[in-house]
C-alpha cells in the first residue's frame, strides 16, 4: 500500500466575543470541509482572546507545526482588532498601507455618505510581505503571509477570503469517509469497536450518539481514512459486527447525518 501524503492545517479563532459566548462560530466547520475538499486535514483549532502576547506566541508556535495556518477575526477598524499587528511582530516585519486597497475602500465610504478616517484606514494595512485575499462584499481584504492565512471573522466575508486563499493551497490525499446510523447503545458496541479500530488503525472509526425526531435514539458511526479499499472493507466489516450483536445498521452519508445531541456515558 502506496504511503499517503498528508498535508495538515491549524486555525485559529480570535475574539473575546468567542469566549464570552456573545457570538457563536460559524468558521471551523465552513473551514474544515472545505480543506478536506482540498485534500487537506484540520489537525487542530484554537480559540482564543484578543491578547497579543497569546496571538503571537500561537502563531510562531503553529506556522512551524503545521503546513498552513489559518485565522478569522480581529481584521476590523476598531481598537480591539489587533490581528494584523500581532501577526507583523509574529514575523518580525514592519506594516504597509496598500494604496489601492485605500483608494477602493474611500471610494466604497463616499458612495455611502460618509468620510474615510484613520480607523477605516486600518483596514488597508497589512505586515510587509502580506498577499492579499480580495473580497467584493466589504473589499477589505484578508491577506497570506508565508504559510499564514488572515481571514475576517464575518462567516460571509470570510468564505470570500477562503476561496481567494484555495489557490495557494497544496494538499495531499483526501480523507474518504463512510458512515452508519444504528439502534444500539454504545456501551453495547465499544469491545468491538475497540478491536475494529485495533485491526485497522489507518481508519479513524468514531462513534457519535444523538437523538432525531425522526428516528428517537441512534449511534452514528463515521469512519475515516485516505485508501479508498481499505476503507470499504473496514466499513464493510463494521457493518456486519453491528448486525452480529443485535443491530440494525443503516448506511448513512457522514457528511450530512445530525450532530450529536445527547451523548451516552460521555
Amino acid at each position: 500500500m502506496a504511503e499517503s501524503k498528508i498535508v495538515k492545517a491549524c486555525l485559529i479563532l480570535i475574539g473575546n466575543e468567542l469566549l464570552s459566548g456573545r457570538t457563536q462560530d460559524k468558521n471551523l466547520a465552513f473551514i474544515a470541509k472545505g480543506l478536506n475538499e482540498e485534500g487537506i486535514q484540520l489537525g487542530a483549532a484554537y480559540v482564543i482572546p484578543d491578547i497579543p502576547d497569546i496571538i503571537i506566541d500561537l502563531i510562531n508556535k503553529t506556522r512551524a507545526e503545521f503546513d498552513y495556518v489559518f485565522t478569522t477575526g480581529g481584521i476590523g477598524p476598531t481598537h480591539d482588532d489587533i490581528t494584523s499587528e500581532c501577526v507583523a511582530a509574529a514575523f518580525g516585519v514592519g506594516m504597509f498601507q496598500d494604496a489601492e486597497t485605500a483608494a477602493l475602500m474611500k471610494a466604497r465610504v463616499e458612495e455611502r455618505g460618509e468620510k474615510m478616517n484613520e480607523a477605516r484606514l486600518r483596514m488597508a494595512t497589512f505586515p510587509e510581505g502580506a498577499e492579499l485575499l480580495k473580497n467584493q462584499i466589504s473589499i477589505a481584504p484578508g491577506y497570506k503571509i508565508q504559510n499564514v492565512f488572515v481571514m475576517a471573522g464575518v462567516p460571509r466575508i470570510m468564505q470570500t477570503m477562503f476561496q481567494e486563499a484555495k489557490k495557494y493551497l497544496n494538499g495531499g490525499d483526501k480523507v474518504l469517509s463512510r458512515g452508519m446510523a444504528m439502534d444500539l447503545g454504545e456501551g453495547t458496541i465499544a469491545d468491538s469497536l475497540s478491536a475494529l479500530q485495533q485491526k485497522y488503525p489507518d481508519i479513524d472509526i468514531g462513534s457519535y450518539p444523538q437523538m432525531r425526531q425522526d428516528k428517537g435514539f441512534t449511534v452514528s458511526l463515521v469512519l475515516r481514512g485516505r485508501n479508498a479499499e481499505r476503507l470499504n472493507l473496514a466499513h464493510a466489516e463494521t457493518m456486519q459486527v453491528m448486525r452480529n450483536l443485535g443491530g440494525n445498521p443503516i448506511e448513512e452519508d457522514p457528511e450530512t447525518s445530525q450532530a450529536s445531541a445527547e451523548p451516552e456515558g460521555k
